[in-house]
């Protein structure tokens, strides 16, 4: 579990490249939507590696820049909320609509959850540590921006989107941001003394504490 739990943004990134490899020997098997969905979980794992792995620095960007943290090696997020959280976020949350891909209030959220990461990669995080970059940006530009752009437009191009479709969606989508990405990883899983602080390799990566050290001279 420790070892999981250190490396579970590479563990992702093997799923994410295994995943590549199924999709294309699968490709001519597989309808438009499903299509977009596996592509959608694939960027999500990469997303993930490119915010913990290479470049890395989500920690500290996190405990640092967003939440200005005394204590960024494990507090508010640590390991084990790290891992927790985004482990929900991509085998559960985006991979479940794999298996319903017509169910359209089931592959939204995770649709309208990619649009949604640029606020945060786009505007919220550049402002803080004062350059456009940070690690997650481009699997949001180049991966979830266009995948969630072309799901909204085939679904209401075929009219397979309801009313009630985007009601639930809406409703799904809230409730899983409040309970899994606010409550649990900031609060329920928030530990002041956690046993499962980050290790300084990965507090270390993309050196965001220069990066703010640059800032306030």
């Amino acid at each position: 579990m420790n070892f999981f739990r250190r490396h579970w943004y590479n563990v992702g990134l093997v799923v994410a490249l295994a995943s590549i490899v199924y999709l294309i020997f699968a490709w001519n098997g597989m309808g438009i939507l499903q299509k977009v969905i596996f592509m959608n979980f694939i960027v999500i794992l990469l997303h993930q590696f490119e915010e913990y792995g290479w470049p890395g620095g989500e920690p500290a960007i996190l405990n640092l820049v967003l939440k200005s943290s005394p204590t960024p090696s494990y507090y508010p997020l640590n390991q084990n909320t790290a891992m927790v959280t985004n482990v929900l976020v991509s085998y559960v949350f985006y991979l479940l609509p794999l298996f319903f891909p017509e169910t359209i209030w089931l592959g939204l959220p995770p649709i309208l959850f990619g649009l949604a990461q640029f606020v945060v990669h786009g505007i919220v995080i550049p402002k803080k540590l004062g350059q456009f970059y940070n690690p997650g940006l481009a699997a949001v530009v180049l991966g979830h921006i266009p995948l969630a752009l072309y799901y909204l437009y085939h679904i209401h191009s075929t009219g397979v989107v309801t009313a009630r479709d985007w009601l639930f969606a809406i409703l799904y989508l809230a409730l899983f941001i409040v309970v899994i990405m606010s409550k649990m990883t900031f609060t329920w899983l928030a530990d002041k003394a956690s046993p499962y602080p980050f290790d300084d390799e990965e507090l270390k990566k993309f050196n965001v504490e220069e990066k703010l050290a640059r800032l306030i001279k």
